[in-house]
């Protein structure tokens, strides 16, 4: 990473930051700030001196919780790009209210050199203290939003992402006011704008755009990450309100479109939106509706996915499989992974992929997360308690579970639950899931490994990690994603990728397990390389309990 501009090019540089009116701050690739313009001191009182080697951090407002830059980071991380309104702090203490577009610039190899910021900081107008903002509850007001809804459509296009705009609208309000009175009514108002402003992301915007109307736009990578959110906010707006001594309970009402599908323009996707608020409300309210038929059919599909889990995790409807892995030498087996399994009356026998992303989305993972993590841990103790060879057994972790507070305790409950040692248990967590909050993890892992069990980086190959990045982390094992062995008899370039994963991992002392191993050639060529263990349907698919307990007890896979 290159910390500093060359000396060169300083007043090419000054000069070039000088002539934009807006606030703009350049970091190196660590976040150390390197230069600063004219309008930044200006707007935030800080002298560029004075700021020269530190990081953002003296403009944190503590507006923002961790979330809100953890995402950011990821997103900066995943696209090269964040755009979303940050409240700053000025040197007088000021908090400025501020839309901050984020660049990074690379170099030949794809490292960040710098992290370019530019900022809008809205004007205050003296008489009233606000501009282009809503009096009674602080949000932007419709023509701040409809600005911001144009904006992000514009964020989006570059980086082949979507918008979704939420329409939000309370049910039957007026009923409040003429019941209750104005008073509470805006101080009702009041409290709906800032449950709807904890439901939003960093890069979203919310707004008051007239009387109980409300406004989101998201910026969203998937149509999924609009239901989520429309959920979350029923959900936030269900629960009571206590309202200058009165308990209020109300309902609220969405209509959603999405660009592009849509719509090509902010006001389209107005238009549409408050269509899809209207049906949504004509059907009887608590409830939120898309602009496009198909999309409420796919929401429809999540919502009832989402009930069935639910239903399935109450009625014990979900069984664990075991996939073994075998000593490439000897072709005994060393271990196995635990791969859940669905057996739904309604639905039949489903994988993992057809209702894992909706767990996760739904917070979910966590009841199913602690449920393998047990189970695996029984399963294992019994086959030892019936005198089978002792063997690790492989759990995947998804990162909502492992960034959740309790996921040590959750371990270590599986384990003493069960009476199994940890060093019988390994945990496999994707290669993405080092990146982001890197302390946590580093953390995390080391707690993971001080309790004894094994740790292995799941699909590696894949994701972000670097030779630098894997010394940081204490684990024992890396697997090479299927994606690379599937092709190896006739991909010189996916040969030459494994061939080089294995040497790295002799070279650190980790132990390499290849996944998606299908034929003869795959063993051959991973045997020769030097791969410890091998892992797929040449040797065995995912077996039930005790159909693994019998090839368990004969200790070895043999072919031939």
């Amino acid at each position: 990473m290159i910390g500093m501009i060359p000396n060169s090019q300083d007043n090419l540089v000054d000069i070039i930051l000088n002539t934009v009116d807006d606030p703009m701050i350049v970091t190196d690739g660590h976040g150390v700030i390197v230069r600063v313009n004219r309008a930044f001191e200006d707007s935030f009182g800080w002298r560029a001196e004075e700021v020269k080697g530190k990081t953002p951090k003296i403009l944190n407002s503590a507006k923002h919780d961790s979330a809100f830059f953890e995402e950011l980071w990821q997103s900066l991380k995943a696209d090269g790009f964040w755009e979303g309104h940050i409240w700053n702090r000025a040197k007088s203490g000021d908090e400025l209210n501020t839309d901050c577009r984020i660049k990074a610039q690379l170099d030949d190899n794809g490292d960040v050199l710098y992290f370019v910021s530019r900022m809008k900081v809205e004007e205050i107008e003296e008489s009233t203290g606000i501009r282009n903002h809503d009096q009674l509850t602080g949000l932007p007001d419709q023509h701040l939003f409809l600005d911001r809804l144009e904006q992000a459509i514009i964020a989006v296009k570059r980086v082949d992402k979507s918008v979704a705009l939420l329409h939000i609208g309370i049910d039957h309000f007026s009923t409040i006011n003429d019941g209750l009175g104005y008073d509470i009514g805006d101080e009702l108002l009041k409290q709906v704008s800032q449950r709807l402003h904890d439901c939003m992301r960093g890069s979203d915007t919310v707004a008051r755009v007239a009387g109980d109307l409300f406004s989101m736009a998201l910026q969203v990578a998937s149509i999924d990450d609009g239901v989520i959110v429309a959920e979350k906010v029923l959900k936030s707006i269900q629960t009571g309100f206590k309202v200058n001594g009165n308990n209020v309970n109300i309902t609220a009402s969405i209509g959603i479109s999405l660009f592009p599908k849509d719509g090509e323009t902010a006001s389209d996707l107005v238009k549409l939106a408050d269509s899809a608020l209207h049906h949504a409300k004509k059907n009887g309210g608590n409830a939120y509706k898309f602009y496009a038929e198909d999309m409420n059919i796919k929401a429809k599909n999540r919502i009832e996915m989402e009930a069935a889990i639910r239903k399935g995790l109450e009625n014990r409807e979900f069984v664990l499989y075991y996939q073994p892995k075998v000593a490439a030498g000897t072709e005994e087996i060393v271990g196995a992974e635990a791969l859940i399994r669905w057996q739904s009356p309604e639905r039949g026998f489903m994988p993992p992929n057809d209702f894992i992303p909706v767990a996760e989305e739904t917070g979910l993972i966590g009841d199913i997360g602690s449920w393998v993590l047990g189970e695996a841990a029984r399963q294992n103790k019994a086959w030892q308690d019936a005198g089978l060879k002792k063997i690790r057994v492989a759990v995947n972790v998804a990162a909502p579970q492992f960034k959740a507070p309790d996921f040590i305790d959750c371990v270590l409950n599986a384990l003493d639950n069960n009476d199994l040692d940890a060093q019988w248990l390994e945990l496999e967590i994707v290669e993405s899931m080092l990146m982001g909050n890197t302390d946590m993890t580093i953390k995390k892992l080391h707690e993971v490994r001080d309790i004894g069990c094994h740790l292995s980086i799941d699909d590696f190959g894949t994701g972000y990690s670097s030779l630098s990045y894997l010394t940081r982390f204490p684990i024992t094992t890396l697997k090479i994603d299927r994606a690379f062995i599937k092709d190896l008899e006739s991909d010189k370039t996916m040969a030459e990728i494994s061939r080089a994963i294995i040497g790295m991992s002799q070279g650190l002392e980790l132990e390499v397990v290849a996944e998606g191993a299908e034929n003869l050639a795959h063993i051959d060529f991973l045997r020769e390389n030097g791969c410890q263990t091998v892992q797929g349907f040449y040797y065995s698919k995912p077996l039930p309990a005790d159909e693994f307990a019998a090839l368990l007890k004969i200790g070895s896979i043999k072919h031939g």
